[in-house]
């Protein structure tokens, strides 16, 4: 039975990661660890273990000692923070991963450096300035405005994010995140963003599926509307995105490997831009893919164990576009057809057209 450590165990990211395997066509035995105690009792892992956060000194003896001690054989990682130092730890680790070259992942962790390599392919990306003084971030006002998206370089879940008109709003607020130099300003896109998960191998791609975001949970309660986590997310066919997310992960690494989930936001145009790469790992809600019949996690370890996967007919798209995964918290996601969904507003429609045709009732 293979042996799988995932990091960050208690988090959803990896509960989606470790609800795949299980749902895999052969068992894995799967041991987890985190550094927060309390997130660690709700990891699903046959084994779980208390480790250091990941800028505490001893981070890499603990996590080396366990592997040991478990005869953990492969290691994968589903958080942001984490990546660049596992990335740098691997061949220490003795143990396999399937991550992409250290280089692609710095360069994919720090989203002003990926958006100069595509700027500079000629594909489509939301102008974009580093901020670096308050002379920087009126240029920006002048270039982008009258409303600027700043977010900081580094991070997920709309980390250090804000659209702002108001240039002091601004200022404050990177004030707030000692961001200077680590922030960038950009112009306003449109709500709506589209993700392509894929895995590559060798320069290959193996397999990817698009995935439309419908809203974010708790949107209403950060000033940016980003959460990072996805309310509904529903499968989608996209020959243009499928082409352009191929084309910003060459334009980075034209010898790809591992996990890449290029994400995108559509303009005023209608035209998607894209905004980052999430390297290394699978974005929060995979499990909804496994859910409608493509196992990507069980894909990516069968390819880090040198194996043959396998994989469906199609590589490109292959769920049927229009399967909802409508999620919350502590509320199971629920795997719907967005037809049978629309239903419920038909359904609406037509009590409603009935009452005003009958009148109130006296």
């Amino acid at each position: 039975m293979k042996r799988i450590l995932i990091t960050s165990a208690g988090g959803a990211p990896a509960t989606n990661f470790v609800r795949s395997l299980h749902n895999a066509p052969e068992p894995f035995w799967i041991i987890g660890v985190d550094a927060n105690k309390y997130t660690l009792q709700r990891a699903e892992t046959d084994e779980k273990y208390l480790i250091p956060k990941v800028n505490d000194p001893s981070y890499f003896d603990v996590l080396f000692n366990i592997v040991r001690e478990t005869g953990a054989e492969f290691l994968h990682c589903q958080m942001s923070y984490e990546m660049l130092t596992i990335s740098e730890l691997r061949d220490k680790l003795h143990i396999r991963t399937n991550l992409p070259n250290h280089h692609t992942i710095d360069i994919c962790e720090n989203k002003y450096a990926s958006f100069e390599r595509w700027k500079a392919a000629a594909l489509p990306v939301p102008e974009t300035m580093l901020i670096e003084n308050v002379a920087d971030l009126n240029t920006a006002f002048d270039r982008f405005g009258p409303k600027i998206w700043i977010r900081e370089i580094r991070g997920s879940a709309g980390k250090g994010a804000l659209p702002t008109d108001d240039l002091d709003t601004a200022r404050r607020w990177i004030d707030l995140y000692r961001g200077w130099g680590n922030f960038t300003a950009a112009q306003c896109l449109e709500s709506q963003t589209i993700t392509w998960q894929s895995i590559w191998h060798q320069g290959e791609l193996i397999v990817a599926q698009g995935r439309k975001r419908l809203y974010w949970e708790f949107a209403n309660r950060a000033p940016s509307g980003v959460t990072g986590i996805t309310g509904t997310g529903v499968t989608v066919s996209d020959p243009y995105v499928d082409d352009l997310a191929q084309k910003a992960i060459l334009a980075i690494d034209n010898q790809p490997n591992g996990i890449f989930g290029v994400d995108l936001t559509y303009d005023k145009k209608g035209v998607p831009n894209l905004t980052e790469i999430n390297i290394g790992r699978f974005f929060t809600t995979h499990y909804f893919f496994t859910a409608a019949g493509l196992n990507m996690p069980y894909i990516y370890v069968k390819l880090g164990y040198g194996e043959t996967p396998p994989l469906p007919q199609r590589r490109i798209n292959p769920l049927t576009p229009g399967m909802a995964w409508v999620r919350g918290m502590d509320c199971e996601p629920t795997l719907v057809s967005m037809n049978e969904i629309d239903s419920y507003d038909l359904a609406l429609r037509q009590r409603q057209a009935c009452i005003r045709e009958k009148g109130r009732p006296q």
